[in-house]
């Protein structure tokens, strides 16, 4: 009997999200709330696209300081492809990291946790085989944007 693969990492594309400024909604009955907007970006690699403007990041701020990541936006590409992109992960560090992140405040990346699945959903046939994969992804978390590269998984 043999042994289902291993999976590997292959390098599939790079996401810049430009953000708003963070909405605090307070703690609500699925806990502190917080909503960032989505304004815009640039996906580059298996397929070039513009992030439209109204996504965003609907995150749980958990009891342990840890957020809970949860974005939904839409880009297109030039010849007008719409691509969803649905994120959802978790960044975590120690309580002062994760208030210099939320200050705006540079942070080196080895200092927290960010990661990511990505799901895409497409419409366009030339794109479709983008459906057939999972990817994960590697996050930085700047002043005013979210920065990942995502890796399909073999």
């Amino acid at each position: 009997m043999s042994a289902p693969a291993v999976p590997g990492l292959e390098p599939a594309f790079d996401v810049e999200a430009l953000l708003g400024p963070l909405e605090d909604h307070g703690v609500t009955r699925a806990g502190h709330r917080r909503v960032v907007p989505i304004i815009g970006g640039r996906v580059t690699g298996l397929f070039d696209a513009h992030v439209l403007p109204g996504g965003a990041d609907w995150q749980v701020v958990r009891p342990d300081g840890a957020i809970e990541i949860d974005t939904r936006y839409s880009a297109r590409t030039d010849d007008g492809a719409y691509i969803y992109l649905r994120t959802f992960g978790v960044r975590s560090g120690s309580p002062e990291v994760l208030a210099a992140l939320l200050r705006g405040d540079p942070v080196d990346p080895s200092e927290y946790y960010f990661r990511l699945g990505v799901q895409l959903e497409t419409s366009d046939p030339r794109l479709a085989g983008l459906e057939h994969s999972i990817y994960v992804a590697s996050a930085i978390r700047d002043a005013d944007r979210v920065r990942y590269t995502a890796y399909r998984v073999t």
